[in-house]
């Protein structure tokens, strides 16, 4: 359900208030380009910067804006409590899936991640996408886990951070959690400078940042990987390439938000303090790629 390319869009700011148009156009304008499903409050969009009125509301806003897109809503929070009440929000708004990172202050257990797992999946209705971010949430996952996570029922996918460099490399390492995971069970590849690779190496799905900004160059990419179409991957992966290194030195995040604005997407995307934007430079830097990218987003 997840299909090969999921897109997140930001949630943009207008001060202290959620840009609600804004948020509708970025949803609507990946509907429109293609994209196979929309990721709607993962990191990109900030989930942990919402309460629950507002994140039940962004849901409902990207389920409306998205039609007959399917929808994945963030639902990470501190307590197991947050977590499914947040939960419960997500699929009264008609969320097809649930989009689930171990978030907590005291470093967690591999058990107690597992354990939330198997509190959440028991109460919901909808499947769960496990989202493995260390990054962020400062855990990580081992191979064992992921399998055991993913053997609960109602675990749908498996948001990886990445794979390995090399295409070796990486298609043993797709392969052994292929083969460690139920067969229903889908392998996503996020950290777009991984896209290529990991789609290359038998990942499902691309869970894309960037693409919540450039879906239709992220779809066309997408299909030509699938396709096996290598100098169209090669055509559009250098395009992208410089926008990786900008993410590692800066946070996706703060990337996205000024290629939103730069593009004419959002007159201000906003970012929940204390969170920064780009200096300048930075800006400078998205306003230079921008221009020399040459992205046909019609």
């Amino acid at each position: 359900m997840f299909g090969p390319l999921s897109a997140f869009p930001l949630t943009p700011l207008d001060g202290d208030a959620v840009d609600e148009r804004g948020f509708t156009a970025l949803v609507e304008r990946i509907a429109a380009a293609g994209a196979d499903s929309v990721g709607a409050l993962g990191s990109t969009g900030g989930y942990a910067y919402f309460d629950r009125a507002q994140r039940a509301r962004l849901a409902r806003l990207a389920v409306r804006a998205a039609g007959d897109v399917p929808v994945l809503v963030g639902i990470g929070a501190f307590t197991t409590r947050e977590v499914l009440g947040v939960a419960e929000d997500a699929q009264r708004a008609g969320a097809a899936a649930l989009l689930l990172a171990p978030v907590s202050y005291q470093p967690l257990t591999a058990e107690e991640v597992l354990g939330l797992y198997e509190d959440v999946t028991r109460e919901v209705s909808v499947p769960v996408c496990v989202y493995d971010n260390p990054g962020t949430t400062g855990f990580t996952f081992t191979d064992d886990l992921r399998a055991r996570v993913a053997g609960l029922p109602g675990v749908a996918s498996l948001k990886l951070p990445g794979v390995p460099a090399g295409p070796g490399a990486a298609r043993a390492w797709v392969d052994g959690l292929r083969a460690a995971v139920p067969q229903d069970v889908t392998l996503g590849v996020a950290g777009d400078a991984h896209a290529v690779r990991g789609l290359r190496a038998g990942c499902d799905t691309w869970y894309s940042v960037i693409a919540g900004v450039l879906p239709r160059t992220c779809v066309a990419l997408t299909a030509a990987v699938r396709a096996g179409d290598e100098e169209q991957v090669a055509e559009i992966g250098a395009r992208l390439e410089p926008w990786w290194a900008l993410f590692a030195a800066h946070g996706s995040l703060r990337v996205v938000a000024a290629l939103a604005e730069r593009s004419g997407l959002l007159a201000r995307a906003g970012l929940p303090r204390p969170l920064r934007d780009l200096p300048a430079a930075g800006r400078r830097e998205v306003a230079a790629l921008l221009a020399a990218g040459g992205f046909d987003e019609g």
